[in-house]
């Protein structure tokens, strides 16, 4: 399994390279998924990221577009994480896909009703947590405001942790 996760990182990232007019649209959909419950479990967009920081960095392809993707696609997987939440609540847990990660959602109900809004910010950088925290916040009647403020706040850093130092090595 870690293999053919490595092998898809491995393939999108000659993907990217081959093809820089796509950096920005595609780093946007990774971050949406990679940010979405469930669908972050599957998608080794971490790698990828650091892989397209370096890319960057190497080549023709311009930093701020590539880092506003990511933000934006981060943003945007999280807010409709949060508004899932509060849209189905507790009715999330009856599909059996969902029961089947119960344990992933019981740590993700702990860290939130101990940190609050920070859980947001901290979990951005916690794989398994990230999209789930943010469904956790929404079930959990957080207000959108302090979940937004914080949610779009870390998308920036997250964006700037995960591209920057493969920039930065390539910079005079």
């Amino acid at each position: 399994m870690l293999s053919t996760l490595s092998n898809v990182a491995e393939q999108a990232t000659a993907l990217i390279s081959a093809h820089p007019q796509w950096v920005a649209p595609a780093v946007f959909a990774l971050c949406l998924i990679e940010s979405l419950p469930f669908l972050a479990l599957i998608v080794p967009g971490t790698a990828i990221l650091l892989s397209v920081g370096a890319l960057v960095g190497a080549g023709d392809i311009n930093l701020l577009p590539v880092w506003l993707a990511v933000m934006l696609g981060a943003g945007i997987g999280n807010a409709i994480s949060f508004y899932l939440g509060q849209r189905y609540g507790g009715n999330l847990f009856h599909f059996e896909w969902a029961r089947k990660r119960l344990h992933l959602y019981a740590k993700a109900q702990a860290f939130f009703a101990r940190w609050g809004w920070f859980s947001i910010v901290a979990c951005r950088f916690i794989g398994p947590l990230r999209s789930t925290v943010p469904l956790i916040a929404g079930t959990c009647a957080m207000s959108p405001i302090s979940f937004h403020l914080s949610s779009w706040a870390s998308a920036g850093l997250w964006a700037s942790a995960l591209l920057l130092p493969g920039w930065f090595s390539f910079q005079p």
